[in-house]
C-alpha cells in the first residue's frame, strides 16, 4: 500500500449539515436541445443557495459524523482537501433490492471527479457534510488492507458477490497518493473463488493491469468502465475532473488484451443531453471497437442531495432544460416509466446491432471461497473418520 502523506497539524474544516430545502412539485417534460450550451431563460431558477451554518464541534456528534470531524487532514491538493478516516470494515453489507449484490467496497468517502448527476453525494450528509463538499472532501479508509484481509475471512462472503466501486470511485485521484484500493486488490489476490467486480470512469485502472490478471486466475473478476458519452466537451461538463472518455475507451481495450473480462457501464443515460440514437449508437460502437464484452444502461436517477447539485448545472448550462426536468422528477427521483421504457428498447436495439451483451456473467456458489483454517478442520475430521 502507497505511504500516507505527511500529516499536517491543525483542526478540520468540517461543517454541519445544512437544512433541506423543500422540492417543487414537477411533470412530464418535451425533448430538450442537445449541443452547447444554451441561454438563460427567465422562468428558470437555479436552487436556493445553502445557509451558512456554525461548524458543529467533533463532541456532539456520533458514529461516522464523529470519526469524520476528528479525521487528521492529509496535504491538499488540487483545492481538495483529504482526510485519513478511520473504519472498523473495508466490506459493507447492502441492504436493498435496488443492488443485485450484497458485498460493496469504496476505499473513499467522497470523489474528486464531481460528475454533477452523481447520486453518491447523499452519503457525505452521514458526516454531518453538505453534498456540495463531495467532490472538495475526501475521506481515505486508513488500513484498508489489513482491514480486507480480515473482512475477507469472514464466512458471509461465500458465494456472495462483491462490488468495488458502487458509490465512489476507486482510481480517482487520490488512489495515486494513497493506495488504498490497490492494497484492497492485492489482498484479494491472496484468496481464490471470489466474485468480484471494479466499477470506474478511471483509466489510471491499467495501471493495476497485472494484480487484476492474478485475480482472475483464481477468482471472478470484471471491470466495469463508465461512459456516458463520447462527445468530450460535453463530458468534461459533466464530469469534470474524470479522464475523457477515449481515454476509457482505451482502457477497455488494455484490458481485454490483458486476458480481463470488461464492459462498459452508460450510467447515467441523461436525459435532453445522452440519450439520442446518434449519441448512444456511437457509444456503443465505440464499446465493439475496444472489445467490450457487455453494454449497461441506466437511465438518471435523481437523489435529493443529486437534485439540488445537477439542478445547478442545469440552470448555468443548459437552462432550457430546467422547467422540463422540475415536470420530470419532482414527484420522484426517477424519469416517467414510458421514457425509460424507450430508452431500454433503444439500447437493446443498439446491443443487437453490436452483439454486446447486457451484464457480466457471475459465478455462482460452487465457485466461492473457502477458508484454509476451515478447509484445516475438515481434513483433520476426515483423517480421524478413516482410522
Amino acid at each position: 500500500m502507497a505511504t500516507f502523506p505527511i500529516l499536517r497539524p491543525g483542526t478540520t474544516t468540517l461543517r454541519r449539515r445544512p437544512a433541506q430545502p423543500k422540492q417543487t412539485s414537477l411533470t412530464l417534460f418535451p425533448t430538450a436541445a442537445r449541443h452547447g450550451n444554451c441561454e438563460s431563460s427567465s422562468d428558470a431558477s437555479a436552487p436556493p443557495p445553502v445557509p451558512d451554518r456554525r461548524w458543529k464541534p467533533a463532541t456532539e456528534l456520533v458514529g461516522i459524523a464523529r470519526l469524520a470531524a476528528s479525521s487528521p487532514r492529509a496535504e491538499a491538493k488540487r483545492g481538495t482537501e483529504y482526510f485519513l478516516l478511520p473504519v472498523k470494515s473495508i466490506l459493507n453489507e447492502v441492504h436493498s433490492e435496488r443492488v443485485p449484490f450484497r458485498w460493496t467496497v469504496n476505499p473513499y468517502r467522497g470523489c474528486e471527479f464531481g460528475c454533477k448527476y452523481c447520486y453518491a453525494r447523499y452519503t457525505h450528509g452521514f458526516m454531518e457534510m453538505d453534498g456540495s463538499e463531495f467532490e472538495s472532501k475526501i475521506f481515505v479508509k486508513k488500513d484498508a488492507g489489513a482491514l480486507a484481509d480480515r473482512d475477507l475471512s469472514r464466512k458471509e462472503i461465500w458465494g456472495e458477490h462483491i462490488a468495488i466501486g458502487a458509490a465512489t470511485d476507486p482510481y480517482q485521484p487520490a488512489e495515486k497518493d494513497f493506495g488504498a484500493t490497490r492494497a484492497i486488490l492485492e489482498k484479494m489476490a491472496e484468496r481464490e473463488g471470489l466474485s468480484v467486480s471494479i466499477t470506474t470512469k478511471s483509466d489510471q485502472v491499467v495501471r493495476d493491469i497485472e494484480l487484476l490478471k492474478r485475480i482472475s486466475e483464481r477468482s471472478s473478476l470484471t471491470v466495469n468502465i463508465t461512459i456516458t458519452t463520447l462527445r468530450t466537451r460535453l463530458a468534461r461538463q459533466l464530469e469534470p475532473r474524470a479522464p475523457r472518455p477515449d481515454l476509457r475507451l482505451a482502457a477497455v481495450r488494455r484490458l481485454r488484451d490483458a486476458g480481463i473480462s470488461a464492459g462498459v457501464f452508460a450510467m447515467p443515460i441523461i436525459p435532453g443531453l445522452t440519450d439520442s440514437e446518434k449519441d448512444l449508437d456511437q457509444l456503443m460502437c465505440g464499446a465493439r471497437d475496444a472489445d467490450a464484452q457487455w453494454f449497461g444502461a441506466n437511465v438518471l436517477y435523481l437523489m435529493p442531495e443529486s437534485w439540488k447539485t445537477f439542478m445547478a448545472f442545469l440552470q448555468e448550462k443548459f437552462p432550457r432544460l430546467v422547467d422540463r426536468y422540475r415536470q420530470w422528477y419532482g414527484g420522484s427521483m426517477n424519469a416517467p416509466e414510458n421514457y425509460r421504457k424507450e430508452i431500454r428498447e433503444r439500447v437493446a436495439r443498439l446491443r443487437l446491432k453490436y452483439e454486446l451483451g447486457s451484464v457480466p456473467s457471475r459465478p455462482g456458489p460452487d465457485r466461492s471461497w473457502h477458508s484454509p483454517q476451515m478447509q484445516l478442520a475438515l481434513d483433520q475430521g476426515e483423517q480421524r473418520c478413516q482410522k
